[in-house]
């Protein structure tokens, strides 16, 4: 049997919920087989990060070598890259490797506030890795950061962004609505030919931990499986919400508990 591989490229996290711990769940989740290259350690938990310890980037790149080496990767998610230098070595791994469907997740602060990339990658981030990247998948926030603007609070704004973060090299973007209001949470879908807006119901839950990462992992599984863009977003989220609204079947920690992977399961 053939099983469709995708490869995540992020921080660890050692209560499990976000990170690869939750890249590798969801690809386990939707049927593909999960490989990893991990750029940092972090102690942490559902209610904050206690230390990062970064991954030399020569070591990055190792495992990168790896994984391509010998496996027939059909996707990437990024996530947590943490420090300047493995920016460069992601990137130049990916060109060397000629990695198909590049799904980047610029992660850049935690659920609980806490900053998971140093301010002196953020402009290595713009310049060499969202250029690499078939789709970029921020937040309102993390938008808002990698324009050096305010965050946008309407439609008209939230459409400006996302053309001049297509502007900076990238095939796509997918801007998350979850920091936003109202009643649906409204992600945008820009590319060449235009923006289309993705609503659900928004799910009133303070276990929403690892739900950014699990997303862009999750649209990375649907590539990896051979689906289109927006097919691949649209099933993406459709899963991700289900998860989020099955996230207090248990309670895991004492903060931002993690939503249920294996809601199809269990």
């Amino acid at each position: 049997m053939t099983i469709p591989v995708a490869l995540t490229i992020a921080g660890s996290d050692s209560s499990g919920g976000a990170g690869i711990q939750a890249d590798l769940k969801t690809f386990a989740a939707l049927g593909v087989y999960g490989a990893s290259a991990i750029t940092a350690l972090t102690a942490q938990n559902t209610k904050g990060v206690a230390g990062i310890h970064p991954v030399p980037a020569d070591f990055v790149t190792a495992q990168m070598d790896a994984v391509f080496g010998d496996l027939d990767v059909k996707a990437v998610k990024i996530g947590m890259v943490a420090q300047l230098a493995t920016v460069g070595a992601i990137a130049a791994a990916l060109e060397r490797w000629k990695a198909k469907h590049v799904v980047l997740d610029p992660v850049m602060v935690a659920t609980s506030g806490d900053r998971l990339l140093a301010t002196d990658a953020i402009e290595a981030l713009r310049r060499q890795l969202i250029p690499c990247a078939d789709l970029v998948t921020p937040n309102l926030p993390e938008a808002a950061a990698l324009l050096n603007e305010p965050v946008a609070v309407s439609q008209a704004a939230i459409e400006s962004q996302g053309q001049r973060l297509i502007s900076m090299g990238c095939r796509a973007v997918l801007i998350k609505g979850g920091h936003g209001e109202g009643a649906e949470s409204v992600d945008y879908l820009f590319n060449q030919n235009g923006v289309v807006a993705l609503a659900a119901p928004r799910i009133v839950t303070q276990n929403t931990h690892g739900t950014g990462c699990s997303l862009s992992s999750a649209i990375a599984a649907f590539l990896a499986k051979g689906e289109e863009l927006e097919a691949a977003v649209h099933d993406a989220k459709q899963w991700v919400s289900a998860a989020i609204a099955a996230a207090d079947r248990f309670s895991v920690g004492h903060g931002h508990g993690p939503i249920h992977h294996f809601h199809r399961f269990y």
